[in-house]
């Protein structure tokens, strides 16, 4: 099936990570121009993708909101309007401190990182939305989220207070989007653990996938990749041009009960 996403200009942020990177390459599979965001690994991120001239890497720093207004500005210079965005910038904090144990600028820097992030990103689509006007097929931005805002997380009170506010952007912008583009779309998505080169030393622990599986049916950790697909999907101007304001799990069909 053709998705529709061929020479469309999606932004992507937080590329530099085991997620990011796989979506670029993903929606570089189905003919997108990708915009992909990087902060401190900006320069590593411009390195992975320097031969391929239908990825522009942009840095900016997602806790300023003019340094993510650049970067739109910056996206629509190099490749023209953009036509949509993939909020998938986040942090997941260690260690597990409980709520009395958490330091006032850990809970501030998640929030910086996991929703503030996505806040000022999608204000920037909207920017540049109202230089644009209505993209063919209509605008999709997809918000990147947790499984840690639906069931919540103990130890990682942070995280998920700040992944669950995704809930109300995502409802809250889905009504908005409408007024620049008539058919744009707002969805987010909530995956749960990812094999990603960052959490698989944790992964690696004994029993440490039985522990995070034994609320699953599907007893396995999402590989990026499942991640992706259907993010891309979300994206599709074909496949999904009639959903907004959806929130799509993505856990194996993790419950708030232990199954196992």
């Amino acid at each position: 099936m053709d998705l529709g996403l061929t020479d469309r200009l999606v932004v992507v942020t937080g590329a530099s990570g085991g997620l990011g990177g796989v979506l670029v390459r993903t929606l570089r599979a189905e003919g997108a121009r990708v915009a992909a965001q990087g902060f401190t690994a900006a320069a590593s991120l411009a390195d992975e993708f320097a031969d391929d001239h239908g990825t522009s890497v942009i840095r900016a720093d997602l806790s300023d909101a003019a340094s993510v207004d650049a970067m739109f500005r910056q996206a629509e210079a190099w490749g023209g309007p953009v036509d949509a965005v993939v909020a998938a910038a986040g942090r997941w904090p260690q260690p597990r401190r409980r709520i009395d144990e958490t330091p006032p600028d850990e809970l501030d820097q998640a929030l910086t990182d996991n929703l503030r992030s996505a806040v000022w990103t999608a204000r920037g689509l909207f920017g540049a939305l109202g230089r644009s006007g209505p993209r063919s097929g209509g605008a999709s931005l997809v918000l990147v989220g947790s499984t840690a805002g639906r069931f919540g997380e103990a130890g990682h009170v942070a995280y998920a207070a700040s992944k669950a506010g995704l809930r109300g952007l995502c409802l809250t912008l889905k009504n908005e989007i409408v007024e620049l583009d008539p058919a744009g779309r707002v969805n987010l998505v909530e995956p749960g653990w990812i094999a990603t080169e960052r959490v698989r030393g944790a992964l690696a622990a004994p029993g440490a996938v039985e522990r995070a599986t034994r609320t699953m049916p599907l007893r396995r950790v999402a590989a990026p990749e499942d991640v992706a697909r259907v993010i891309v999907g979300l994206l599709s101007p074909v496949m999904s041009r009639h959903l907004t304001g959806t929130i799509v799990p993505i856990a194996g069909g993790m419950e708030g009960r232990v199954l196992w």
